[in-house]
């Protein structure tokens, strides 16, 4: 991928002191010559934290670290000044806390994103990501109904874009190995604390396995080849989650719980409904908008029409995880 789409961009990420924000900064940083990045987060304990990690010490001339919500909009305004590309992770993400929660759900997650929109057309922005997630697909709970609209206002944003140099995109995937409040994290809790029962909601259940790392070269990818529009979803592979506890736990009982409130058994990233739009490449599908607003809004010729009828979910996916597959994989998740 050409370094030119970062080499001397000035970056924000909207909740950068997050498992994502502070992956993709370590990413670019070493892969990359970027004039500045912005972590924008309403958090300035985690901001603290993250800025006397080693890394992020020896690149403190890059990087500022700016307090503010995506709901204040004029904080937003003033830290996106001289910005090139935004990447917008910030979110309110816990299912129960959203159901316990709503109208903090919606002031961040639907709020939040009109004035991050508002605020790149303001702002002189050029390339905008934002982070979609499995639950935003036919959803079950309030997140998922919350990020479903923050995805809606995206893509239209193309249609306010007008002469502006500027464009709107998505990435989705679901739940990353090891990320804060994944099952990974809570298995490992469990055993360290002599656990030797391990609760599955549903034998059946599956995941899709995606690292913070492929997450974030997806981002980069889309900040490369988006037009406007797009939702960009990774090929990668399947596990039972039965097996996840036999690969971190050899030979553990488990026991079946039953599936928690807004709990899906598998995660879904492209409906039969979007395979009309759905174009696979080598390493991702890309779903197209069925609008084009404008006409920088054009499809790659190089991708390949999905067959009528096509979904990508984590139960059906035709690349399946071993246990022993899985065990190496957790070589390299590193607690957050």
């Amino acid at each position: 991928m050409s370094a030119d789409i970062i080499n001397g961009k000035t970056i924000l990420i909207t909740g950068g002191t997050g498992s994502f924000g502070k992956c993709f900064t370590k990413y670019v940083l070493e892969h990359y010559e970027p004039k500045k990045i912005i972590i924008y987060s309403r958090d300035e304990y985690k901001q603290f934290v993250m800025s006397n990690e080693e890394i992020f010490r020896k690149n403190a001339d890059k990087l500022r670290f700016f307090i503010g919500d995506v709901r204040d909009r004029e904080r937003l305004k003033r830290a996106l000044e001289g910005t090139d590309y935004v990447i917008h992770a910030a979110a309110l993400k816990q299912v129960p806390a959203c159901e316990y929660n709503p109208a903090e759900a919606i002031k961040t997650n639907i709020s939040g994103a009109m004035n991050v929109i508002d605020a790149c057309l303001d702002c002189g922005v050029q390339k905008v990501v934002a982070l979609s997630t499995d639950k935003a697909v036919n959803p079950v709970n309030l997140y998922g109904g919350t990020k479903l609209v923050s995805d809606k206002l995206f893509i239209a944003a193309n249609a306010y874009a007008g002469n502006k140099d500027i464009s709107f995109c998505l990435v989705r995937y679901g739940n990353v190995a090891g990320s804060r409040g994944s099952v990974i994290p809570f298995f490992r809790s469990l055993i360290d604390h002599g656990e030797t029962t391990l609760p599955i909601t549903d034998y059946r259940m599956t995941r899709f396995w995606i690292s913070l790392e492929q997450g974030v070269e997806l981002v980069i990818r889309a900040l490369a080849d988006g037009h406007g529009g797009e939702t960009f979803i990774s090929k990668i592979p399947s596990f039972y989650v039965k097996d996840l506890a036999e690969a971190m736990l050899p030979g553990a009982k488990t026991i079946e719980t039953g599936i928690r409130p807004g709990e899906k058994l598998h995660e879904v990233m492209v409906t039969t409904e979007d395979a009309p739009n759905t174009l696979e490449f080598e390493k991702n599908f890309v779903v197209y908008p069925q609008i084009a607003y404008n006409d920088r809004q054009v499809r790659d010729l190089a991708g390949k029409p999905v067959p009528d009828g096509f979904s990508y979910s984590s139960g059906t996916n035709t690349e399946w995880l071993s246990v022993e597959e899985i065990r190496k994989r957790l070589q390299h998740v590193q607690p957050d």
